[in-house]
């Protein structure tokens, strides 16, 4: 021991340590609060988000669902739409069904595609049965879902694979596309028409990927998790699978809670 250091020192080490101590436990507890307060903040924002899609929901009269769909009905020419999927409920935000895709169309430059344009590649086609693919990442990712969770080989192989298919390849896919038409074709969804034009400062581009990343729980746990039996789990894309929905972009972004006075004020004008 050096010559300067006298008497008992057994609690030397604990005194000198206990400011730091101190220190790291009031960091960790304001840590805490704070990431409290974002959780609670989302539960918030997430249950507005949902009362808001209920007030939608009587101001259009009601879901639809894309096998009841036709070009001939009512559509406005651009929008932001929202997917429900049977069996998936909220769970931390009050009851209901919970949305699983956000989407728009015709955000970037001279894009001319409308709401309608962009759900029938959703849809598929009727005549003849079955729909592209390669043209709607939505079945792109429930088709190769489907594919893994049933682990399906025929007519499979190519699915999701370059832009465009001869036509023995989309002949071979028909029965898939088939099988996506129907699981798509029975999801209700809900659209709010926002007419603005393409371009960076679009509002359905804003309202799309807010939505998206207050609903994902791609950073953290989702306030509304898929269930267990999500055809989602069964997706080889990580953004799927954490994020709880049928996205691939914006799933792991921030959000910022003004994007609901937005969608609130669209909200009323479409009532």
């Amino acid at each position: 021991m050096p010559a300067h250091i006298t008497g008992n020192t057994s609690n030397l080490g604990y005194v000198t340590a206990l400011p730091v101590f101190r220190f790291r436990c009031r960091a960790f507890q304001l840590a805490s609060n704070y990431s409290g307060y974002l959780k609670m903040s989302r539960v918030k924002d997430t249950l507005t988000f949902y009362t808001l899609l209920q007030e939608l929901e009587r101001g259009i009269g009601g879901k639809r669902t894309l096998a009841d769909c036709d070009g001939r009905m009512d559509w406005p020419k651009r929008g932001v739409y929202f997917f429900f999927e049977p069996g998936e409920n909220r769970s931390g935000s009050g009851n209901g069904p919970r949305v699983v895709r956000v989407g728009t169309h015709a955000i970037k430059g001279k894009a001319d595609t409308t709401l309608w344009s962009r759900l029938r590649q959703h849809k598929g086609t009727l005549q003849p049965p079955g729909g592209n693919h390669r043209g709607s990442v939505f079945r792109k990712l429930v088709g190769e879902a489907m594919i893994r969770r049933d682990g399906l080989t025929k007519g499979t192989d190519t699915w999701g694979r370059d832009n465009t298919a001869p036509r023995g390849v989309s002949e071979a896919e028909r029965p898939m596309e088939m099988k996506v038409s129907r699981y798509i074709g029975a999801m209700p969804f809900l659209f709010v028409p926002i007419l603005d034009s393409p371009g960076p400062d679009s509002k359905r581009g804003y309202i799309e990927r807010n939505a998206i990343a207050l609903l994902s729980g791609y950073n953290s746990v989702a306030i509304d998790a898929p269930s267990p039996q999500w055809l989602g789990l069964r997706s080889s894309r990580e953004r799927v699978r954490r994020s709880g929905l049928w996205n691939n972009d914006h799933v792991n972004q921030d959000y910022s809670s003004e994007f609901l006075n937005v969608l609130a004020d669209l909200i009323d004008v479409a009532k």
